[in-house]
């Protein structure tokens, strides 16, 4: 059975959303587990690192029998080493890593609102400064909105770092985190690099550089490791979940709906995320659903469509809909 454009279409943005979502659950639920931060970052190397390596293998390989002179990192990466480390230290070492300690501060429902729902913010932001990219009058409103459902969030559990609070940590963690994967976005699009070659390169790069040295400092004491006493059972569901899930499949699913979708309405496709992950966190993980986070996500969500919902010019809005 061959299924149609739209059919995939849909299907690849039920799929995208559905691991945004449940990533957030899953990786607040493993941080009561066994595997430290860095552990889960090495499980989602593997995970990863098995899919990508020799796809990126075949797509270098390809692409010199169509260009001799496409360029490469070690045959493997489809762009060359400066791009990679760029956009690697970025998107394949500093995201996973901060975002995975956040996790074991805060609660999945802050997670849910300072990581995806702040990521317009930062990248609106950074387009400005670096590309040059205004900011419509129409994008500032669903930006301030934002804003206010992360102050409803984040706000109350800084107010209770004086009580002794740890929850503040996690927060900025999470605002940390989207703001790292926001830079990595706006170096793609800086270099003009895609979805797949950039995932390739991304997962590369971390494991040439963090694998290696997260054994190292493993070895020697310097930091924590619980590799060596984990149930295999869970680092391999690390490796499966969060590398193979979230890095790659993710990876591919999200190409797809921006292609059939376009990026704006793949956008306010993925605003579902934060209410999604909030209620999937109070399900699956007990996690309290407050009234500020409720606002929170609410504020984000609406946030999120408003600002990515084009402006119509007055001509159009009057024209006669063509039924």
């Amino acid at each position: 059975m061959t299924l149609s454009k739209n059919t995939i279409g849909v299907l690849a943005a039920v799929i995208t959303i559905a691991i945004w979502s449940g990533f957030i659950v899953i990786a607040r639920a493993m941080a009561f587990k066994t595997l430290t931060p860095f552990d889960i970052v090495f499980a989602r190397l593997l995970g990863a690192g098995c899919v990508l390596v020799p796809w990126g293998m075949w797509w270098v390989r390809r692409e010199r029998a169509r260009n001799p002179n496409a360029k490469s990192w070690l045959g493997i990466a489809p762009v060359p080493f400066q791009l990679a480390a760029a956009i690697g230290i970025f998107g394949g070492v500093a995201y996973p890593i901060i975002a995975y300690t956040g996790f074991f501060y805060a609660p999945a429902a802050h997670a849910a609102v300072l990581m995806p729902g702040f990521l317009p913010l930062w990248t609106a932001l950074l387009a400005l400064i670096v590309l040059g990219t205004p900011i419509p009058a129409r994008r500032r409103i669903g930006l301030a909105l934002i804003v206010s459902g992360g102050l409803l969030v984040g706000g109350a559990s800084l107010l209770k770092a004086f009580d002794g609070g740890t929850v503040w940590i996690g927060d900025l963690l999470y605002l940390a985190g989207s703001l790292v994967w926001a830079i990595y976005t706006i170096t793609l699009r800086k270099n003009m690099v895609a979805a797949i070659p950039a995932t390739i390169a991304i997962t590369l790069f971390a494991l040439v550089t963090f694998a290696p040295t997260y054994l190292l400092l493993s070895a020697t004491g310097i930091i924590q490791s619980k590799l060596s006493i984990a149930p295999w059972s869970e680092i391999a569901f690390q490796a499966v979940a969060q590398g193979i899930f979230s890095v790659v499949i993710s990876g591919i699913t999200f190409v797809r709906m921006v292609e059939h979708f376009g990026p704006v309405r793949s956008t306010m496709l993925t605003a579902v995320v934060p209410g999604l992950a909030a209620i999937g966190a109070a399900i699956f993980l007990g996690e309290p659903l407050h009234c500020n986070v409720v606002l929170g996500v609410a504020a984000v969500t609406l946030g999120i469509t408003f600002g990515v919902k084009p402006v119509l010019p007055a001509a159009a809005q009057s024209a006669p809909k063509v039924r």
